[in-house]
């Protein structure tokens, strides 16, 4: 699969995460690091965002 990813490190709760788009649309998917293992092996996962068509586009970071 392809994909572009990111590491944000050490995030607080609340922080706004901005992914500004470099075509006219793309999925952000905003994770941590088990999720994004469970989502590359094919697995169930969670994650906020989804489908983008605007840019930039900005997620809150839920958890610590």
């Amino acid at each position: 699969m392809n994909y572009t990813k990111y590491d944000l490190g050490q995030r607080s709760s609340g922080e706004i995460v901005q992914v500004t788009l470099a075509g006219s649309a793309a999925n952000v998917r905003l994770m941590d690091s088990a999720n994004f293992q469970n989502y590359r092996r094919g697995r169930k996962h969670k994650y906020y965002g989804g489908h983008a068509t605007k840019s930039p586009v900005k997620l809150k970071i839920p958890r610590s």
